[in-house]
């Protein structure tokens, strides 16, 4: 069996028959752009800056066959954390006890991470590979958000091969509960302050009034 080799980094998303697609259907000059510019495969500011404020993302495996499986994961913002300049790892918690995730990674590591901001309307996309590390209490701990009540089970690691933007053409504007109840209350809070000047401007002149 021959393997290729990666001649882009892109490369892990646009394969022959991707490539032969765009050619056909025009695309493939501009893409072919895109690969001489490349694309990131080493965390940078821009993109630490971006997973510290995520408390949601997806996370895509596959089994030997290639029967796809995406997996939901929410935390606290920050809970996807950066190891260093191409590994991401977070702590995995209990959960319905399925282990689709886990059982396609013990015989298919190919993995990709999806994170969606709404609220800015960005998209990142990471393609790697991962794996789960059970017995590493120690940096089971260091992961696990502090007072985040949910219980860690194990760890996933995931490699980056390399890392993309989309553009916000048709993501649709969303706001996370919690921001919208603290700007609702800072609002609110806002309003009584100034109701309580009035009221204080009203006294005042209501005191000048009486003594002239």
């Amino acid at each position: 069996m021959t393997t290729t080799v990666p001649t882009y980094a892109s490369d892990v998303a646009f394969t022959p028959a991707v490539k032969a697609i765009q050619a056909r259907k025009g695309s493939r000059e501009a893409y072919g752009r895109v690969e001489q510019r490349g694309w990131r495969t080493e965390v940078d500011e821009n993109l630490e800056a971006f997973l510290a404020d995520a408390n949601s993302f997806y996370l895509a495996t596959a089994s030997a066959d290639g029967q796809p499986y995406i997996q939901h994961r929410g935390g606290p913002k920050g809970f996807l954390r950066v190891l260093d300049k191409q590994t991401l790892a977070f702590a995995d918690y209990a959960g319905n006890q399925q282990f689709i995730t886990q059982g396609n990674l013990s015989e298919n590591p190919k993995a990709y991470i999806f994170v969606m901001d709404y609220a800015h309307r960005r998209r990142v996309k990471l393609w790697g590979e991962a794996r789960v590390v059970e017995d590493d209490e120690a940096l089971t701990t260091s992961l696990m958000p502090k007072g985040y009540r949910a219980r860690p089970e194990q760890v996933i690691l995931f490699k980056i091969e390399a890392w993309d933007t989309n553009c916000p053409q048709h993501i649709p504007q969303k706001f996370d509960a919690g921001d919208v109840a603290a700007a609702l209350a800072a609002r609110d809070a806002r309003i009584a302050e100034l109701e309580a000047e009035v009221a204080a401007l009203k006294g005042e002149k209501g005191l000048s009034v009486n003594e002239s």
